[in-house]
């Protein structure tokens, strides 16, 4: 997480009061505008933040996170004033969204081999990038573009150019409110996310809230109706609906979603959900009464298990999801 000094100001002390504070905050206002049901329990919280040694670089974190979201929305904010200029934004639909929910990971929060835990060094210790350079090799970076050693650990705060610090458990717990677990996994902690659209030309409704789910892979089959286009017949056929009904208020025609990521695996038909952890069996649950996952429902209703087990397989098979992991092709 890295952000600019003068926005991560804005957030300092914000959120010093720690994990709990702020996820009940969040879930009372979730409730408020109608975005979960109040009436159900929260997932657990996954950190103790009295028990946390250094408080305040833990907070630091999410004000980390505070301020790069803040400019993002700025980002979105200058891209909406340039269609506006252009005479564009009537009739321009914008999709906002994310792909996964809060990321639990622990990069960089621990001193990694490498990466020194110490403050910003005077002087660069590798020689710049080229500007055709477009990124340093490996998922971590070594370096910064202009030469400084990327900085892990608690004895580093996070924000600058030079540093590579995640979030962590905690937040992700926070930025997941009420949910369970997190990126990577497909419970609604991973997956459930919001999706913003805005078309004055095309959306009559304004500010309405749309309960119907969707999946990432609806957006290619919705700009491919909305723009007229024909999706090729040589090509494996479209996964996706469109998603202009829901637009409109009306039902999207689909018989399940499908979810399955690094062995993570998931089905849902109406408001039945069947999930489950890589190598863990199978978890069934009500949506409609059970977003947060709650109450596992398989043991009850055994005979919907095998249904959309057997669903999921077959899914499976024809979308090349299995086996997992995928076999790599031999190095000549």
């Amino acid at each position: 997480m890295q952000a600019l000094p003068e926005d991560i100001a804005k957030y300092r002390g914000k959120y010093d009061a720690g994990y709990e504070p702020i996820r009940r905050a969040r879930f009372e206002k979730a409730g408020r505008l109608g975005l979960i049901d109040p009436r159900e329990p929260m997932s657990p919280t996954a950190k103790n933040w009295d028990a946390l040694a250094d408080k305040k670089w833990e907070a630091a974190a999410m004000e980390v996170y505070a301020a790069m979201i803040e400019r993002m929305d700025r980002g979105i904010g200058r891209l909406v004033q340039e269609l506006k200029r252009n005479g564009q934004f009537e009739n321009t639909l914008i999709l906002f969204l994310q792909d996964n929910g809060g990321c639990a990971e622990g990069m960089g929060r621990r001193p990694e081999k490498g990466h020194p835990n110490i403050p910003r060094p005077d002087r660069p210790a590798f020689a710049p990038m080229k500007p055709t350079d477009l990124t340093a090799a490996g998922s971590v970076p070594a370096q910064t573009r202009d030469g400084y050693p990327i900085r892990m650990g608690d004895r580093v705060f996070p924000g600058p150019a030079d540093t590579y610090i995640a979030y962590g458990e905690g937040w992700a717990n926070v930025s997941n409110t009420p949910f369970r677990r997190y990126k990577h996994w497909v419970h609604e902690g991973g997956i459930s996310t919001p999706l913003i659209a805005h078309w004055p030309a095309g959306i009559a409704a304004r500010g309405e809230l749309r309960r119907e789910p969707g999946h990432i892979i609806d957006i290619m089959a919705t700009c491919v109706e909305l723009a007229g286009g024909k999706y090729p017949d040589d090509a494996k056929p479209l996964p996706g609906q469109s998603l202009v009904p829901a637009f409109a208020g009306r039902r999207i025609d689909r018989k399940a979603i499908f979810w399955e990521h690094e062995g993570n695996r998931a089905i849902r038909e109406g408001d039945w959900k069947l999930v489950a952890v890589k190598g863990k069996p199978w978890e069934l649950y009500d949506i409609e009464t059970d977003r947060v996952e709650h109450e596992d429902l398989s043991a009850r209703h055994p005979e919907k298990v095998t249904e959309l087990s057997a669903r999921w397989n077959d899914w499976a098979m024809r979308s090349d999801v299995v086996p997992y992991p995928p076999a790599r092709p031999e190095k000549k």
